[in-house]
């Protein structure tokens, strides 16, 4: 239900585009709203991050990548990521529009499922997962909150790529997810994979089960010590009764070491589905005891009114359909269009409400079962009690065929007189009496050796993990087993060593049963791209893409590059690395500054030539000065004078034209005190030599002569007689 709230938010559009509608739901980081797309004229759902996300650009660009990671994962059991963008200082998700409810509303409504039901909606959710991983996709948020039960059946889980893009925001290491579900390694930050998300998984199974979380506490982080301190206990202690297959299961998936957890979603898949077939009908319908008192929430007599509906509607599921309870156990067959899913079954509640519970595809699409039917045939029955199960699908369908064989031929002997009335021939009978003992005592021995020595013996999987290819297929082919042989990459176990077997050692397996052989291609490697002479931005991006990271980031001037984009790059292009291997990156700082040189006193083609030699140009201005010092057609100014600077800046130079020239005056005669005077006033420089000791007094000549010129602050000779 859409949260009845004036949210001011409700009405406007964002990004031209989408029309907000009502406000779904709000998080601690997000806000989400059933909004129009406009251009499109489709419902559909849109995440406003919270502004504190909105304007951390690191997280922008981190989320931008993420949810384009997220879009390419096409699954029917994932909510697709449509479109992402950032408008009016809003960042924004949008996701595909599942009108419904989550898995925790519905295990408020029920407190806990039966096996049978909490294995086949958990089916879908790993077979999403399992999809995810297999695109390198991780979650990091696995919770009921994140499981989305819609009102058609299907079951999807959403928020993919949100989780890792916020975990990554700060470097301060923030925990993403609700702690009761958040695996040990995502608690003590030493980094996270597809383990973390099986372990989530995990903890989702228990509480389904029981009712509850392993792990409680007054406050979050008295939880999360729990999680890193702790094992999660096996959920028949919580509810005593359960199967011990269901015990392992937990356990295998919530163990402290991710070492000792399913790889990935892909691996936990095939065991559930396996658990599924092999549990006997009693152990699936078990109903957990109620504690004194009666549970929380809805009493147990709807729960087990609800459970007994499905057992007795529904066949025995294998895999991921889905089913809806309804108040006549009545079911309709819904199919599933996504690829490689299955059909669904329907059951509709009296209260009209749709509950939403994995169910599976037993026979073809399109199968009717008859109302609150016991019996039914549905291609993929089998029986409960002490029977044994068969080992793969189609020998379970020979022996129900068998079955049903030897019913018709009891219901032909039913209609036969046991005394005949016609004389027989009791040699004949005996014969054949002695030949029917003679094969079924051959039946006998066959049926001893098939089980006992031959193909249907039960014998141990050898552990081969770290042997070569052909040790292992010696020690696989001295137990008698049929095996094939697929590559696989491994972190671990180097090129061509056997990496284990599917199923895995220890375990026992059927001689005839198939068994796979997992050698390994060594670790997974990726091409490092070549990120030369792109900015750093677009660099990283590219490096990112490839399955790597960004290492050290380093800057250097070049004379080449220009200022920001990439100069070099370590390891170099084509090199092949590990996953988030990282990359070293030299950025360019631009040209090296330089010294400017003195050219003053130069001539002009000696300046000029003096600047571009050193890397910079001249820039000779139209105005000159006088100069006593500087020569005519020299360079008087410069500027700058000296310093550094960038690479090719201009050096202006102002040119000399010589000193002034002034007017020599007549002091012939005059005395040597007046003749100075003037001469000095004028800017002259004045040098006075004394003939016969100078007795007169008066000048006798000057040197240059009165009524000439010469520059301003030349010597004027005078002698004195």
């Amino acid at each position: 239900m859409h949260e009845p709230v004036n949210d001011p938010f409700v009405g406007s559009v964002v990004d031209e585009r989408y029309l907000v509608l009502s406000r779904i739901a709000r998080g601690g980081m997000s806000t989400v709203y059933l909004a129009t797309d406009q251009r499109l004229d489709r419902n559909v759902a849109l995440k406003v991050l919270d502004p504190h996300l909105a304007a951390d650009r690191g997280f922008l660009g981190r989320f931008e990548r993420e949810a384009k990671s997220a879009a390419r994962l096409s699954h029917p059991h994932v909510v697709g990521v449509l479109d992402q963008g950032f408008s009016d200082n809003l960042a924004y998700l949008v996701m595909e529009y599942v009108p419904g409810k989550t898995l925790r509303e519905l295990l408020e409504t029920r407190t806990r499922l039966t096996p049978r039901l909490a294995l086949a909606l958990l089916d879908a959710v790993v077979d999403g997962l399992a999809a995810a991983h297999d695109a390198g996709l991780i979650h990091r948020d696995v919770k009921p909150e994140n499981v989305l039960l819609a009102d058609n059946g299907s079951i999807k889980i959403a928020d993919f790529g949100l989780a890792r893009a916020v975990s990554t925001s700060t470097n301060t290491g923030t925990l993403v997810g609700t702690v009761a579900y958040l695996a040990p390694e995502l608690v003590t930050g030493t980094g996270a994979d597809e383990r973390s998300d099986v372990y989530s998984v995990g903890i989702m199974l228990y509480e389904m089960l029981t009712g509850r979380q392993p792990f409680t506490g007054t406050a979050p982080i008295q939880v999360a010590f729990q999680h890193v301190h702790s094992t999660v206990p096996a959920p028949s202690v919580a509810c005593p009764g359960l199967a011990e297959d269901l015990d392992e299961l937990v356990q295998w998936c919530t163990a402290p070491e991710p070492d000792n957890r399913p790889v990935n979603g892909r691996a936990l898949l095939g065991e559930l589905r396996h658990i599924r077939t092999s549990l006997s009908d009693e152990q699936l319908d078990f109903h957990c005891p109620e504690p004194a008192g009666g549970a929380a929430g809805t009493g147990s007599n709807a729960t087990e009114a609800m459970d007994s509906a499905a057992t007795t509607a529904l066949p025995r599921p294998p895999s991921g359909a889905t089913e809806v309870l309804s108040a006549a156990g009545a079911t309709e067959r819904v199919q599933d269009q996504g690829a490689g899913s299955y059909p669904t079954e329907v059951i509709r509640r009296t209260d009209n409400a749709t509950s939403v519970f994995p169910g599976y595809a037993g026979g073809a699409a399109g199968t009717e079962y008859d109302d609150g039917a016991a019996g039914y045939d549905d291609g993929d029955h089998q029986p409960s009690g002490d029977a044994v199960a068969p080992a793969s699908r189609a020998e379970r369908r020979q022996a129900r065929r068998d079955l049903k064989a030897e019913q018709r031929r009891d219901t032909r002997d039913a209609h036969r007189p046991e005394v005949s009335l016609r004389g027989g021939r009791p040699r004949r009978r005996g014969a054949l009496l002695v030949v029917l003992a003679v094969l079924l005592v051959a039946a006998a021995l066959f049926t001893g050796w098939f089980f006992g020595r031959g193909p249907g013996a039960v014998v141990a999987i050898p552990d081969v993990a770290n042997v070569s290819e052909e040790a292992a297929q010696a020690l696989l082919s001295g137990e008698g087993l049929r095996y094939s042989t697929n590559e696989i990459h491994d972190e671990v176990v180097a090129a061509g060593l056997a990496v284990g077997t599917d199923p895995d050692a220890p375990g026992e397996i059927r001689r005839y049963q198939p068994l796979t052989l997992l050698i390994s291609k060594g670790p997974e490697l990726f091409d490092v791209p070549n990120v030369v002479q792109r900015t750093v931005e677009a660099g990283s991006e590219n490096i990112t893409d490839a399955g790597l990271t960004v290492g050290a980031v380093t800057e250097e001037h070049s004379e080449t590059v220009e200022t920001g984009k990439i100069i070099s790059q370590f390891p170099a292009p084509d090199t092949q690395l590990r996953r988030d291997t990282a990359v070293n990156l030299v950025v360019s700082l631009g040209p090296a500054p330089v010294q400017v040189p003195s050219v003053v006193g130069k001539t002009q083609d000696e300046a000029v030539q003096l600047l571009e030699n050193a890397g910079l140009t001249a820039d000779v201005l139209p105005a000159q000065v006088n100069s006593r010092e500087i020569p005519a057609g020299s360079v008087a100014v410069q500027a700058p004078a000296s310093g550094l600077v960038e690479r090719g800046s201009a050096v202006a130079l102002t040119i000399s034209k010589g000193p002034v020239m002034v007017s020599v005056p007549n002091v012939v005669r005059q005395s040597p005190d007046e003749a100075r005077a003037q001469l000095e006033g004028l800017g002259f420089q004045v040098q006075i030599s004394e003939l016969l000791g100078g007795l007169l007094g008066i000048i006798q000549s000057q040197d240059p002569s009165g009524g000439s010129t010469a520059p301003e602050g030349s010597v004027i000779n005078l002698r004195v007689v």
